[in-house]
């Protein structure tokens, strides 16, 4: 079965539940629920990465993320959500085994501390990425990219490589539908994918094309809409998931498998 990655963001500011958990106490109180809830990894982040996201210092994002890491290092995998190598030192150090990186330029600390790295695709930064992206072939530029990245990785040593398209980051909404679509394509690389779709805008966006009257604001209304696509990803060889609804889709995968 799939893995799935539970989602804790120790900020004020992340799209979804940005601020819920930026109090040391909160947050550790959450990962536990999530690992009680069927949560293989736990993804802890300090700064968010929602399109036009204020960037933080290293140091503020340090002293968000390694209390929560000390804290659960011994009770479940611990992934680094970050795009600082002086940040991802620090988690490693304090006992995070994945660095989950969304600039895809990790690879060598990756290397250099032997633990696992997530290649994810944005094109452009935070602050930019949902400037009118435009590619191509969205399919087949994110493959190769991502086929690359993943290939320099192995060269320099880097014991574990997951690869993620990055749904949302650079990305329209029929971006994202074709790259779901195509999740075989990424799995035929030979490297686990990893897929973060939950509660993400163009969920909201696929409900107004058909007719739901969703508040676009509200990323509760997007439930139904998050374990659709991370079963989906699962039952196309994804090899894990990354949500903010741990129980809900845990238990919506072991349905999917059996069929």
């Amino acid at each position: 079965m799939s893995l799935v990655m539970g989602i804790v963001n120790v900020t004020p500011d992340s799209f979804s539940d940005g601020g819920l958990y930026l109090e040391k106490d909160d947050a550790i109180y959450h990962a536990r629920k999530l690992v009680n809830e069927g949560a293989d990894v736990i993804d802890i982040g300090g700064e968010s990465t929602r399109p036009e996201a204020t960037p933080i210092t290293i140091e503020e994002e340090i002293s968000r993320v390694l209390p929560v890491i000390l804290a659960l290092t011994d009770e479940v995998r611990i992934s680094i959500d970050t795009r600082h190598a002086e940040v991802a030192r620090a988690a490693v150090q304090a006992g995070a085994t994945i660095i989950n990186d969304v600039s895809a330029s990790l690879s060598k600390v990756a290397a250099e501390l032997q633990v696992g790295w997530v290649a994810m695709h944005m094109q452009g930064s935070p602050q930019t990425m949902q400037n009118k992206p435009e590619y191509g072939d969205v399919v087949n530029e994110i493959c190769s990219y991502l086929t690359y990245k993943a290939g320099e990785a192995e060269k320099e040593g880097v014991p574990e490589i997951w690869i993620d398209p990055g749904i949302g980051f650079g990305k329209t909404t029929d971006h994202n539908l074709q790259l779901l679509a195509n999740i075989d394509k990424l799995v035929e690389t030979g490297y686990p994918v990893l897929i973060g779709a939950s509660r993400k805008r163009f969920l909201g966006e696929i409900l107004k094309r058909n007719g739901v009257n969703e508040d676009s604001d509200n990323t509760d209304n997007r439930l139904e809409g998050s374990i659709a696509m991370a079963t989906m990803a699962c039952y196309k060889g994804a090899a894990m998931v990354r949500v903010h609804d741990v129980a809900a889709t845990v238990q919506a995968i072991k349905v999917t498998k059996v069929c």
